[in-house]
């Protein structure tokens, strides 16, 4: 990945360090020889500027982008990290079905590194390479939209315990930020977040995914978390999630995430938007004797349909490389996990 650009104020000045690297494949889109992709990267650093995504071409891409950020990149979750203790609760008064859970998900803490190594990581830096794609839009079966949008782009993903994250996402020169004062699921990236989250699961039974024979772990979203979620103008109506464990290895292959979520419009209409999210993990490596994945593919379905409102389809896929993993990042403050001045909530 490229880290390096030039001086945006000093054409002879030293080269600038990327905030988010971006992949060799964007560089070279953006020109047919050296000082051209220069130039056109120097153009897009200027874009980032308030005045310039102002403008209508630019505000609407990265409306855009920011739907894919967070359809894509940010499922409700309901969970907070446990951090500084074991990821264990008693089997007692269980059904076989959730203390076959609780087994299998202290197999996958052995299988990432082990309680003691997850629990010495406070905070973490992650960057890669990601692309998105988004298919056509569709309203019944009729095509609105007959364009097909890829972007590609760099991330960088910072967490701090106990419940700090904040993801940067670069795509095709526009530049958007996530930051969040409550838990994301990033999977296959955070173990200790993986098992907090399934351990109060239960086990329904097998299925072979990519020749790996597979646990299946099922999670439903409780009605008190429900409505502790709850907005003014919106609701979550239901919310599923499952994990598929390797009988052979103990990591978790792949996870589902079913959600309703129904809104309330200023007109009262009631919309219904409704997501399906298939996430694969690939690739595990040991960093620092944490056992992550390095890669991973997201397909995420999203319907939207209500009263006096035709149904709309829409499929997205994310495609995400990790380049480099650092764990306990010197000098990381909460202060730096605040939203930008400009953001609008």
């Amino acid at each position: 990945m490229r880290k390096l650009c030039p001086n945006i104020d000093k054409e002879d000045g030293l080269e600038t360090v990327l905030e988010i690297p971006i992949p060799e494949e964007m560089y070279a889109s953006m020109g047919s020889n050296a000082e051209l992709r220069w130039q056109n990267m120097l153009a897009w650093m200027r874009a980032q500027t308030s005045s310039k995504r102002s403008q209508p071409i630019i505000a609407a891409r990265i409306n855009e982008l920011r739907f894919l950020l967070y359809m894509v990149g940010s499922p409700l979750i309901p969970l907070q990290v446990q951090v500084g203790h074991s990821v264990h609760k008693p089997v007692k008064d269980c059904s076989i079905q959730a203390s076959t859970a609780k087994y299998i998900v202290q197999q996958y803490i052995a299988a990432t590194g082990g309680q003691a190594a997850l629990n010495a990581v406070h905070s973490m830096c992650v960057t890669g390479e990601v692309k998105i794609s988004a298919s056509k839009f569709h309203e019944g079966d009729q095509t609105i939209n007959g364009k097909s949008s890829e972007e590609t782009g760099g991330f960088v993903l910072w967490q701090k315990d106990p419940d700090l994250w904040m993801l940067e996402l670069l795509v095709s020169g526009l530049q958007g930020d996530m930051r969040e004062q409550w838990q994301d699921f990033m999977e296959g990236l955070d173990p200790r977040s993986t098992a907090n989250l399934f351990i109060d699961a239960t086990c329904i039974g097998e299925k072979l995914i990519k020749d790996e024979d597979c646990f299946i772990l099922k999670l439903e979203t409780s009605p008190a978390i429900r409505e502790a979620q709850r907005g003014p103008n919106y609701e979550i109506i239901h919310h599923t999630m499952w994990g598929y464990f390797s009988q052979r290895s103990g990591l978790l292959i792949q996870f589902e995430d079913s959600r309703l979520i129904g809104l309330r419009t200023k007109h009262g209409e009631d919309i219904f938007w409704e997501t399906s999210t298939e996430s694969i993990m690939d690739d595990y490596r040991h960093v620092d004797g944490v056992n992550i994945a390095h890669s991973g593919q997201t397909l995420v379905t999203v319907f939207r349909y209500g009263e006096q409102s035709a149904n709309h389809k829409r499929e997205m896929e994310e495609k995400w490389k990790i380049d480099e993993v650092d764990f306990n990042i010197w000098g990381l403050t909460t202060e730096q996990f605040l939203p930008p001045s400009d953001l609008k909530l």
